[in-house]
């Protein structure tokens, strides 16, 4: 038979888990001010415009290279909803002189943009309940990468 003391401990003890949770950081991105953070990710990513207020999620991202030569890819989580951050991007890529290759809007959304000798695909997905409304992955390489399909033994 549960007691009220019982709920009571048991209801405490999930608000508290819940508060330690929401106050966890959602990402390993730089901390300072907005600006600040802006100035990393830009060093970082060069000529990619990043939704505000998005940050990398270090742990999740792989990248090589910095400013506008980095190949890899980059997570990170977004405070807008998938579809205000596809319209970001469709928005503000041309305007920095990318060329939208594709866009598809789904559940998941695929965004292939180029400009010069790189291309960068962008995928978008739901976040998760307590975590950022859209994760965001970049992935940009040179638009004519030798791939070399695996032999066959």
């Amino acid at each position: 038979m549960v007691t009220i003391h019982t709920l009571k401990v048991g209801t405490l003890a999930l608000c508290l888990s819940l508060f330690l949770g929401a106050c966890a950081s959602s990402g390993d991105s730089p901390t300072g001010t907005a600006n600040e953070v802006q100035e990393i990710q830009t060093q970082l990513l060069g000529d990619m415009p990043l939704p505000a207020a998005s940050k990398i999620i270090g742990s999740d991202s792989l990248i090589i290279g910095r400013g506008d030569s980095w190949v890899g890819r980059v997570t990170l989580s977004g405070v807008q909803t998938p579809t205000d951050i596809y319209a970001f991007f469709q928005s503000e890529y041309p305007r920095a002189g990318w060329t939208t290759i594709s866009a598809v809007k789904s559940k998941t959304s695929t965004l292939v943009f180029t400009k010069g000798d790189r291309t960068a695909s962008v995928e978008l997905s739901e976040g998760s309940f307590l975590g950022p409304k859209t994760i965001i992955i970049i992935t940009s390489s040179p638009k004519n990468a030798n791939v070399v399909a695996p032999s066959k033994k």
